[in-house]
């Protein structure tokens, strides 16, 4: 669990280096129609992390509203540092026999850790979609975090 916590701190690092990177005017941007944009891509990653840390790892009230639309950096900043909080607590507070147990769920019957796992792998897939944002528009990203 330590071993997670610091990637899980990392991974908070990085997608906020991520929103600080983007300009202002680019919030909006999405290199296609069908695709969300970088504000949609940011908010998905907190909101998504929220629901499935109350949902399926045994969260309580989160205290905040997870269905917030975002609108500045700052707003985004914010709402993804409740967000990783709310997450950080919620996993630390699991048992070894929780993180065990099987659940079911929207990726079918798997265990409470599997879930952690998937919420990391989620939030790594939204971001570098974010980062690849930065890159169309000729802006450096920030440099990759690991572990």
């Amino acid at each position: 669990m330590e071993e997670f916590m610091a990637k899980w701190e990392n991974s908070r690092a990085f997608t906020l280096e991520a929103i600080e990177t983007m300009p202002n005017d680019l919030l909006d941007y999405k290199p296609h129609e069908s695709a969300m944009s970088f504000k949609e891509q940011i908010t998905h990653i907190g909101g998504a992390m929220a629901s499935i840390c109350q949902g399926f790892l045994m969260g309580e009230e989160m205290g905040f509203d997870h269905k917030v639309e975002p609108q500045t950096k700052e707003q985004m900043s914010a709402f993804i540092n409740q967000c990783y909080d709310y997450g950080k607590k919620t996993i630390a507070s699991l048992s070894q026999e929780e993180m065990e147990e099987e659940i079911d769920s929207f990726a079918g019957k798997i265990t409470r850790r599997q879930m952690v796992g998937l919420v990391d792998d989620h939030t790594t897939h939204h971001r570098g979609a974010a980062i690849s944002y930065i890159r169309a528009n000729g802006i450096q990203p920030p440099a990759f975090r690991g572990l």
